[in-house]
């Protein structure tokens, strides 16, 4: 049941974020629809051609397509009034991370694969659908900023990789608690670490 409940929570999150930023972004009713759908499933199909598993088995999920779709539309012709309480798309993003972090991990884990691969697959559904959405909508992703983001889908994958989260109510407080995280990082403004290369020291070293 948490299987399906994942996938659907992270689709309609998904699928939000995607039309809410195709919207920011001015773009026509096609593209909001073809951003909302590619951020609800691309994260899903990076993770499977990265495990072997076949891209059209994404055609069989057609109640989900058919979810994302309603939710598209539906988030397209909100009233104005009711879209100023949904600008802040980054609460659908962080729903969509942990929904589908989890669930990528729960997909490695019956596959019987390893603590590395169980992170990677974590890590490639909980962000995937974001990094290709900011990516067609021109926006630097959200992964490559300093921001705190793929850490806590990782975190998800090494949760259940180890097994400390298991039945469905361990699973559900993981999923709240990777919510509650990466709102809390956003809001707080925690960031990774970083450094940074001029212009001039980076011509210099490559002999210009």
């Amino acid at each position: 049941m948490i299987w399906d409940v994942l996938n659907i929570v992270g689709t309609i999150a998904f699928a939000a974020s995607g039309a809410i930023v195709a919207m920011e972004e001015k773009y026509d009713i096609l593209g909001v629809y073809i951003l909302g759908l590619v951020t609800a499933f691309g994260g899903g199909v990076v993770r499977n051609l990265l495990i072997g598993i076949p891209v059209p088995t994404l055609w069989e999920q057609e109640s989900l397509i058919e979810i994302a779709l309603v939710t598209v539309t539906l988030i397209f012709f909100l009233p104005h009034l009711w879209m100023k309480h949904l600008k802040q798309w980054t609460f659908f993003d962080a729903i969509g991370l942990a929904a589908f972090a989890v669930q990528g991990a729960i997909y490695a884990t019956e596959k019987q694969l390893p603590l590395g691969a169980i992170m990677v697959a974590a890590l490639l559904t909980g962000i995937g659908g974001g990094v290709i959405r900011d990516v067609l909508a021109g926006r630097k992703p959200l992964v490559f900023r300093e921001e705190i983001y793929a850490a806590w889908a990782i975190l998800a994958g090494v949760v259940i990789g180890k097994g400390w989260a298991q039945d469905n109510l361990e699973l559900s407080v993981l999923f709240i608690s990777v919510v509650i995280l990466r709102m809390v990082s956003v809001t707080l403004k925690w960031r990774l670490p970083r450094r940074t290369v001029s212009v001039e020291y980076r011509n210099k070293t490559e002999g210009f």
